[in-house]
């Protein structure tokens, strides 16, 4: 597996909802104790790699920035990150990322991390999904 792989198999899991897998292969010192899907109202439609630095089968870390596409309230919106990938046991885990921009596919508005959560939950970014852990 490439750190490629590892993203886009989270891609998937976020889409249909496996927050098991994402903690699972999640960095266990910056993992969020839980990943809640309850209420979620993102339905994740697309990846897209923007660019990728190092990751393959050899190497011991790697970055990926990708676009995720997704519809909230019947408004398609986008998520640029870019996220850190390394190799622990021959098996690669996501570290952590960078929220880069949020915006309403159509518009270019950077809104970073002080855009609404795209969970649907309210809060700024940077005060959800954005937390690192041992955050109060």
């Amino acid at each position: 597996m490439t750190a490629e792989q590892l993203m886009r198999s989270r891609f998937t899991a976020y889409a249909m909802g496996k927050d098991q897998y994402l903690i699972d292969t999640w960095d266990k010192t910056k993992s969020p104790d839980k990943v809640n899907f309850s209420g979620d109202q993102v339905e994740w439609s697309r990846l897209e790699i923007v660019s990728r630095k190092k990751g393959g089968s050899k190497d011991r870390k790697g970055s990926i920035e990708f676009k995720a596409y997704y519809k909230l309230n019947g408004e398609e919106h986008l998520m640029r990150e870019a996220s850190q990938f390394r190799k622990v046991n021959n098996e690669w885990i996501y570290v952590d990322g960078v929220v880069k921009s949020i915006n309403s596919v159509g518009r270019q508005t950077d809104l970073g991390k002080n855009a609404r959560c795209s969970c649907g939950s309210g809060k700024k970014y940077k005060r959800c999904c954005g937390k690192r852990p041992g955050q109060p």
